[in-house]
This record gives structure tokens, sequence and C-alpha cells, in this order.
């Protein structure tokens, strides 16, 4: 058998298409984290300042030299070292609107697939069935349950 060169590979393997899928994934959802961000940054924390009273989270740090800084601004300017609890607040509010979003999305397309196989009457192949002694679901192929190891007949398994 001939092997295949490192180049021969790489090109395969690029050219498959959930790798070509990922890489639009990736950079769909790179500009997808401006949106957020800005979402978030420029709309929602704003909202939170002023339901909080004018608290501002990426104000919210502690400065590890000792001395007292009123903003984060002016800590940066005296080159302090911080730990900036209050932007990473702003992230993790970031990823969990990201996530929201992402999730509703997904929702929707199955919903959208599903409607369109129902319209077009198009239904899936059973690709496993359950084991009638165990009830644990099982490749369809299976000749023995991998749980219970019980020989199967074909006429006694539940599709």
């Amino acid at each position: 058998m001939k092997r295949k060169g490192f180049i021969a590979e790489f090109k395969e393997f690029i050219m498959r298409g959930n790798v070509l899928d990922l890489a639009v994934g990736v950079i769909i959802g790179g500009a997808f984290q401006n949106i957020v961000s800005s979402l978030v940054e420029d709309i929602i924390m704003p909202l939170v300042t002023m339901a909080t009273g004018g608290i501002d989270f990426k104000n919210w740090f502690i400065s590890l030299n000792g001395h007292h800084y009123n903003t984060l601004a002016d800590a940066a300017a005296a080159k302090a070292p911080t730990l900036n609890f209050g932007v990473f607040i702003t992230s993790i509010l970031q990823f969990l609107i990201m996530a929201l979003v992402i999730f509703m999305l997904i929702k929707v397309l199955n919903k959208i697939t599903a409607t369109a196989k129902h319209i077009n009457g198009i239904q899936e192949e059973a690709t496993t069935k359950i084991c009638p002694y165990c009830k644990f679901e099982i490749d369809i192929d299976a000749t023995r349950c991998p749980h219970c190891t019980s020989v199967l007949d074909e006429a006694e398994t539940e599709i």
C-alpha cells in the first residue's frame, strides 16, 4: 500500500466539508463576537450601571501596589498592577449573552429543519434499536447487546 505524502494528507484534511464549515463558523463567530461585545459594553452595561446607582464594573479593580486609584485608567497611567475583576464580570456577561444567542439560533434552526422535513415527508432512518432484555439503546446492526451481552434475534428487538 502506497502512503500518501504529507501535503496530500493535509490537502485531504482541509478539503473535508466539516473543516471548511468549522472555518466559516470561526470567522463568523469572530465577527459576531464584536457585535456581542458592543451589545454588552455599549447597551447592557450602561443600563446596569444606571440601575445600580452609577456603579461602573470596569472600575472594579484591586491595585496590587497598595496605592488607591479612582479609576482603572488612573491605575494604568501609573503603571500599577491591578486585578480587574470588573472587566472579568463584563466578559462573563458577554459569554452568557453569546451562549444564549447561539442557543436560541440553534433552537430556531432545528425547528426550521424539523418543519421542512415534516412538510417534505422526510423521515430519518433509524440507526438504533432497543435491547429487549435490558432496554438499553444499541446500534441497529448489533447482534449482541454491548450492555447486557445478550444475543439478539432480529425479530425480538424493538425499533
